[in-house]
């Protein structure tokens, strides 16, 4: 069995946000026994799974990433959209368009701290496109 869907994430400032259960909201109904892959439809966001209890790990990781990937930057030559494009294209680069979670007993199997992140990256990004396609 193969389901596909395709449906929007809420537009978010940027940030690290935990999506996880606004996707488990949007799936087909799951095998007992398979796949999710989920890939998102931007270039200045990205989905990432991390710690899901302490937003403080959410806030770290935005420091950490605007300390990585300047805005500004006198090398950047793509700069038409605003300070913030740039960097977005690079930090989406380094943490990716997709992610592939197991589905066990009918759920998404993640570890206890684990959930889904969406990375937005565009201090107004928008509503993320996400395509969700389920193999089991």
């Amino acid at each position: 069995m193969v389901a596909q869907t395709e449906f929007s994430l809420k537009a978010r400032q940027r940030g690290f946000h935990l999506v996880t259960q606004e996707i488990i909201r949007n799936l087909p109904e799951l095998p007992k026994t398979g796949l999710l892959h989920l890939f998102i439809k931007h270039t200045s966001a990205a989905l990432s799974i991390n710690e899901n209890a302490d937003p403080d790990v959410r806030t770290d990781l935005e420091s950490t990433f605007n300390r990585l990937v300047k805005e500004r930057e006198p090398y950047y030559e793509h700069v038409l959209e605003g300070d913030d494009d740039m960097p977005a294209h690079t930090k989406s680069t380094i943490v990716g368009s997709s992610i592939t979670i197991p589905i066990t007993n009918g759920r998404l199997n993640l570890g206890t701290w684990q959930g889904i992140y969406l990375c937005e990256f565009r201090n107004y990004g928008g509503e993320r496109r996400v395509v969700a396609t389920v193999m089991g």
